[in-house]
């Protein structure tokens, strides 16, 4: 039981430390690049920013429920 919390605890250690390392992403298909293009740098920055917010709310919603179907998988133990 103590190593599977230590083992979660590095794992929730090493997606904090990935969560929050800036890094400068492209997120944009095609067409979205020939429209950022086309908008001119401030507007695509823009763009690019709220392509990778809407990209973190699946990824958000899929980590909470793996979280809980881990605790009620290992958690009774």
């Amino acid at each position: 039981m103590r190593n599977a919390v230590s083992k979660f605890l590095v794992l929730l250690l090493l997606a904090g430390c990935l969560t929050i390392t800036p890094r400068k992403g492209m997120a944009q298909c095609s067409v979205c690049s020939r429209t950022a293009q086309q908008l001119g740098d401030k507007p695509a920055k823009s763009l690019n920013a709220g392509i990778l917010y809407l990209m973190v709310i699946p990824f958000g919603i899929m980590g909470f429920l793996g979280y809980r179907w881990w605790k009620n998988e290992y958690g009774k133990n």
